[in-house]
Formats: C-alpha cells, structure tokens, sequence
C-alpha cells in the first residue's frame, strides 16, 4: 500500500470516529442512556477501556463543557452528560491491580470543577498499572488542594479540569504549593490545556499530560528521577 493509500485511510478513520463522537455527543444531550451505552459498545472493538473512553467519552464531554461555555448547552445537560457517563465508566475500566509499586506519595484531584470523569479514568489506569493515590475528590480549591498535599507529603499532585476558569486557577494552585515548600510535582490535564498547548506552562504546572497514557508515561518518569522511587 503506497502512502496515498495510507493517508486516506487515516482520513476515512478520523472521519468515522469524529462521527462516533457526535453521535455520542448527541446520545448525552439528548439523556440517552441506552444510546449512549450502545454506541460506547460499538466503538470498542479490540480497544481497551480507557483507551475507549478517551477516544469516545472525553472528546464528546469536551465539546459539551464548550459549548456550555458558550452558551448552547444548558447547565442540566452538562450535568446529565457527566452522570450518564459516570455510570457507563464503571463497565469499561480495567480492575485495580493487586501488586503495588514502590513510589512517592502521590495525589490526583479536580481542582473547582465537579466533573470527576477524567480524574477517574486517570485513576483507574495508574491502579491498573500499580501505582496507589491519595484522592482529594473534586470541587477542591487551590487553597484546600495545596494544604492537603502539604500535609500528606505529597511529591507528585495530578490535577484535572474541564472549565477555561478552573484551569486558569492552577496559577494559584501552584503559588500555594511553592509557598507550602516540599517540592511538590503539579501535573495538570483536561480540556482547556489541550486546547492551548502552551497554557499548562503559563499557569505554572510542572507538566501536562493529554490522556491517561501520557500521565502514567509522566508519573513513572518523575517517579524514577525521584530518590527512593522505583517506576
């Protein structure tokens, strides 16, 4: 197969999952549980579970925070979406690995934001993988959040958002994290940093990573560069 071929068959499947999405999207709006369970089947194929919910849930959850934003979407609906989407991660993701890994305190929190599916998702993957987590939960202020990992002993602190305001407040997130001292490793993800590569940088994060791939990547190389840790 020459490269034209290959090319157009990479276009043929963004194609096809760009209309997985809206389709997915529309079965959320529309509170189509049974839709939206069916099509989050049909897209699974050899694909594993968070590699599902990444390519499928949270690019449809992404475009409804959007659009919320801009006014399209009502409120009940992004909320709707998100519980919908809840209760159909639970079939999808990988049970928690019995062995665990040596490595530093480690936290994962939704910074202000009460949508909690990509913190779970990353969650669930670092479980799966080995590694256990303090979880703070979500709607947590920067205040809150830095005072928490303070005094846990935190070394590596994942944060997720959905909302452009709420990844804006990292920036006070990490001033309170230099002020607490410990060295504390802020890795952020979510919507808005993906929409604005640089952003993760201007808020003062440490990394960014875009799907539960790149954050476990993250965490085993911080982990390894960090003095007793074994990734």
């Amino acid at each position: 197969m020459d490269k034209r071929s290959d090319w157009g068959n990479q276009m043929a499947d963004n194609d096809n999952a760009r209309e997985q999405v809206l389709a997915f999207e529309a079965a959320l709006l529309a509170m189509d549980r049974v839709a939206a369970e069916r099509l989050l089947a049909e897209a699974g194929g050899t694909v594993g579970g968070p590699e599902r919910l990444e390519r499928l849930m949270m690019p449809a959850l992404e475009r409804i925070g959007r659009n919320w934003e801009a006014g399209t979407v009502s409120l009940s609906q992004v909320y709707m979406s998100s519980r919908i989407c809840e209760d159909l991660m639970q079939a999808v993701l990988p049970p928690t690995a019995p062995g665990r890994l040596r490595h530093p305190p480690l936290a994962i929190a939704v910074l202000e934001d009460t949508h909690a599916l990509g913190k779970r998702i990353v969650q669930a993957s670092l479980h799966a993988a080995g590694y256990a987590l303090t979880d703070y939960g979500q709607g947590v202020t920067a205040e809150e959040l830095a005072g928490n990992a303070a005094r846990d002993g935190i070394r590596i602190l994942l944060v997720s958002v959905l909302m452009l305001r709420s990844a804006l407040r990292v920036a006070r997130l990490a001033e309170c994290l230099r002020a607490a001292g410990g060295g504390i490793r802020l890795v952020v993800g979510g919507a808005p940093f993906l929409l604005e590569p640089a952003l993760w940088r201007e808020v003062g994060a440490d990394a960014m990573g875009r799907n539960a791939a790149e954050a476990l990547e993250m965490i085993r190389t911080i982990t390894a560069a960090t003095a007793g840790g074994v990734p």
